[in-house]
C-alpha cells in the first residue's frame, strides 16, 4: 500500500513539474512574440525629452555614414550620445570625438557632458579561424551584456557593423524581460543596393528592429517592412 501511494506521489510530482516547465515555456514564448509584435509597429509619439542613445559604430564607411546622419539628428533630442565600436577600430572612436568637438564649438556645450566613447570586443577578426572564433564570440557577448546593463539605453542607431548584432540581441532580450525597452533604429548602409547585409538581414527577419531603413527603392520593394529614406551621404 505505501509502495503504491509512493508512486502515485512520484507520478504527481512529474505531473505538477511538467506542467509548471510547459507554463513556463509558454509564457516566455508568449513575451517573446510581444516583443517581437511591438518591435515591428510604428513607434508611438513621445514627448519631447531627450533619451539616451547608443550609436554603434563601425569601419569599412559605417562610421563615416553614420556620422553623416547625425548631423542632421537633433542633437538635444537624442542626448546623452554613447558611442561603441570595436576594441580593434581605434579610428572611428577618433572621428566621433572629432564630431562630438565640432558641436561643442557650435553649441558651447562640452563633449563630455554630452558624450561617451565606449569599445566592445570584436566576434571574430578579419581572417580569424572560425575555431578560435567561437571563444572570442562568447568573450564579445558576456562583455556586450555587461555593457548593456551599464548603459541601458533608450535608443540605439545602427547601419550595419557585425558589432551591433550582440548589442541589439541583448536589447531585445531586456525588452523580453522587461529590463528596458530599447528603441532599435537601423539604418542599412548606402552600399546595399540589391539586397542587406548580413546584419541587417538577422534584425530584420528576427524583427529586433523597431524602425528599419534602407536607401534604395528596391530594398524597400523586396523588404515591405523597410522604409525608403533615399541616398543620406
Amino acid at each position: 500500500m505505501e509502495k503504491g501511494n509512493g508512486c502515485c506521489f512520484s507520478i504527481m510530482a512529474s505531473s505538477a513539474t511538467i506542467t509548471f516547465f510547459l507554463i513556463g515555456i509558454n509564457l516566455v514564448v508568449c513575451r517573446v512574440l510581444y516583443a517581437m509584435y511591438w518591435s515591428s509597429k510604428p513607434l508611438r509619439k513621445r514627448a519631447p525629452q531627450p533619451v539616451s542613445t547608443l550609436i554603434v559604430l563601425g569601419s569599412g564607411g559605417h562610421t563615416a555614414e553614420m556620422l553623416n546622419l547625425l548631423s542632421v539628428l537633433q542633437k538635444d533630442r537624442f542626448s546623452p550620445r554613447i558611442y561603441i565600436a570595436a576594441a580593434t577600430d581605434n579610428m572611428s572612436l577618433q572621428k566621433a570625438r572629432l564630431f562630438e568637438n565640432s558641436l561643442a564649438d557650435e553649441t558651447g556645450v562640452r563633449a563630455v557632458k554630452t558624450a561617451q566613447f565606449l569599445q566592445i570586443y570584436r566576434s571574430r577578426e578579419v581572417g580569424q579561424s572560425y575555431i578560435t572564433s567561437v571563444w572570442t564570440t562568447l568573450l564579445a557577448i558576456v562583455h556586450a551584456l555587461q555593457l548593456m546593463i551599464k548603459i541601458r539605453p533608450q535608443v540605439i542607431i545602427c547601419n550595419g557593423p557585425g558589432t551591433c548584432i550582440p548589442l541589439c540581441a541583448i536589447a531585445f532580450l531586456f525588452k523580453v524581460i522587461g529590463i528596458r525597452w530599447s528603441s532599435i533604429f537601423y539604418v542599412e548602409s548606402i552600399a546595399r543596393v540589391k539586397r542587406l547585409s548580413l546584419s541587417g538581414l538577422l534584425l530584420y527577419k528576427l524583427r529586433i528592429a523597431d524602425e528599419f531603413f534602407v536607401q534604395w527603392p528596391q530594398l524597400q520593394r523586396k523588404y515591405p517592412r523597410a522604409h525608403y529614406v533615399g541616398c543620406l551621404m
